[in-house]
């Protein structure tokens, strides 16, 4: 039987104070998702001045980099490079600013960026995942 990492409250927080520092120090106002290797959402974070939709949108940039194990900006550029038929896989938000979580060669979640523009909502999403290693 395998055991595996797990994100812990005190990640999820470090994670969203991280994002949000970044977002800040760049004059962002964006929406930070944190999920767990499965999808499911662990933290939600809207800061001031982000869009409402802003917060679906963020939420399932995390669900698709935990599920899909790699970065949702991957998912983008299969999509804008011809292969239009992934617009039919069953996720949405397929857009830039989902990151994965990894921790010794596994995800063990992921966070999502949502409400500036696609390098923009990566940049927070890298800055956040650093906070835990």
């Amino acid at each position: 039987m395998q055991t595996k990492a797990a994100l812990e409250l005190s990640d999820v927080n470090a994670i969203l104070d991280a994002a949000q520092t970044e977002a800040e120090a760049q004059g962002w106002a964006v929406t930070i998702a944190v999920a767990d290797d499965g999808g499911h959402l662990l933290g939600l974070r809207r800061m001031n001045g982000a869009a409402p939709f802003s917060a679906g949108v963020a939420t399932e940039k995390a669900r698709n980099a935990a599920i899909g194990r790699k970065e949702t900006q991957v998912f983008e550029e299969m999509i804008n490079n011809g292969r239009t038929a992934f617009v039919t896989a069953p996720m949405t938000a397929l857009l830039s600013g989902g990151v994965p979580v990894i921790h010794d060669g596994q995800v063990i979640g992921s966070v999502g960026i949502s409400g500036v523009k696609p390098e923009q909502d990566v940049q927070v999403a890298k800055a956040a995942v650093k906070a835990i290693g």
